[in-house]
């Protein structure tokens, strides 16, 4: 009665909404072709080549929510935001010339930076909502202005002994009210409206000492609201929980590493870990976690970097990089590997999808030591190695193709039949 009321005494709230779903309804997902090799459209390197940091490598790369800036994070403890231009003009180049453009925001944090992540209704025509949240050693969690680079407010989280802690990992909920932060065998959680050291504690142990041990190294939650919250542990582990009391669901077990990622599937019935030093992601039904779906490869055995991956908008795909430098695109359907393409000469250690277009993001580097007959900062590096690229791909409209799916159709769902690895 009352919403009735509403739109009664607000006749144009009734049209907006009408106009809004016919927009929606006249908008259909990009199918993307990834038969056909992306075009690298964007390349930037020489803006990561720091006199501090002689190999400055990269260290992730993420989409803002609403696909018109991406965020990097670099050894160097250095965030930085680039625009993607409104003309989406490009040129071919060679690795080793002029990056395309430089950084609209450069965000310096104290301490290495352990995790990031955008405010999930991030908007760049709504400024108070462009703002993004970092976690580095020895430091609170941080909200940084996506637009002037200040910092908007702090997150503190105390130990034992009244010492600052830092978290490992950080999110957003989806209703973007509250920040989720893994700790060591414990999840806080910070009212984002309430900066400071007001907080609430779970412990990820039981009274019986049951439950996920470790620290909780990565958060995901649900994309379709259902309230569940994926979180990985440096002890192999995965776990499930109620976001509301963090009630423990699951555990799941099969990681050969320390868990470094977590994602859930678009319809929000599958989930997605990858472990370091683990070379398989691996698939598993949330509605009844007792064994693996499907392993998908990934070339990471040798290297103790946190690699992560992503499921495109239609959700049917996912992409991932390696210690190889190719990025491998998985059919989520069959779990089988459909195509690759080499995106640097080193290791992919982030690859992104963007949100609307057809297009991608990836990120490259990995740790380097000097020799000592090597001169000061000389790497003898191309800019090929520490890099950041913008991918665009072929695509088709899904009203000609008759293989397109929706995320929320129940054919976006694996197919369990002939996928079970062997043990």
């Amino acid at each position: 009665m009352e919403e009735e009321q509403q739109q009664q005494q607000n006749p144009e709230t009734e049209v907006v909404a009408e106009a809004t779903e016919q927009s929606q309804q006249e908008y259909t997902w990009p199918l993307i072709r990834f038969d056909v090799p992306p075009h690298r459209t964007y390349h930037f390197h020489n803006q990561f080549k720091t006199s501090s940091v002689p190999n400055n490598f990269l260290k992730g790369i993420k989409w803002s929510p609403d696909g018109s800036c991406f965020l990097t994070s670099s050894d160097d403890n250095t965030l930085r935001v680039f625009t993607l231009p409104e003309n989406g003009s490009s040129h071919d180049f060679n690795a080793n010339e002029q990056d395309s453009y430089a950084a609209d925001l450069v965000v310096s944090e104290g301490e290495s930076v352990h995790d990031f992540c955008w405010y999930p209704y991030m908007s760049a025509s709504d400024p108070v909502s462009c703002v993004f949240a970092t976690t580095a050693r020895d430091h609170p969690i941080h909200l940084w202005d996506a637009t002037t680079g200040l910092l908007r407010c702090t997150y503190r989280a105390y130990d034992a002994v009244d010492e600052i802690t830092a978290a490992i990992s950080v999110a957003f909920n989806p209703a973007g009210t509250k920040i989720f932060a893994g700790y060591n065998k414990s999840v806080r959680i910070f009212d984002i409206h309430r900066p400071g050291r007001d907080f609430k504690q779970y412990s990820t142990l039981q009274g019986n000492k049951e439950g996920q041990t470790g620290i909780i190294s990565a958060l995901a939650f649900s994309p379709t609201h259902t309230g569940m919250l994926a979180t990985g542990s440096y002890s192999q582990t995965s776990a499930i929980y109620n976001e509301e009391n963090m009630e423990l669901l699951y555990i799941l077990h099969g990681q050969e590493g320390g868990i470094t990622h977590v994602q859930f599937s678009k319809d929000g019935n599958y989930l997605y870990t990858g472990g370091r030093k683990d070379p398989y992601i691996l698939c598993w039904d949330v509605r009844k976690a007792v064994e693996v779906v499907y392993k998908l490869y990934r070339s990471s055995e040798f290297t103790n970097q946190r690699i992560l991956f992503d499921i495109e908008p239609c959700g049917r795909h996912l992409g991932t990089g390696g210690q190889d430098g190719l990025v491998h695109i998985y059919d989520l359907q069959t779990g089988q590997w459909i195509s690759g393409f080499r995106a640097a000469a080193d290791t992919i250690n982030g690859f992104s999808f963007h949100p609307y277009l057809p297009m991608a993001a990836s990120s490259s580097g990995h740790r380097r030591f000097e020799a000592p007959d090597d001169g000061i900062g000389d790497l003898h590096l191309t800019g090929d190695e520490n890099c950041a690229s913008v991918w665009s791909f072929s695509y088709a409209s899904m009203e000609n193709d008759d293989d397109g799916i929706n995320a929320s159709d129940s054919n976006s769902q694996p197919e369990h039949e002939n996928l079970h690895q062997d043990p």
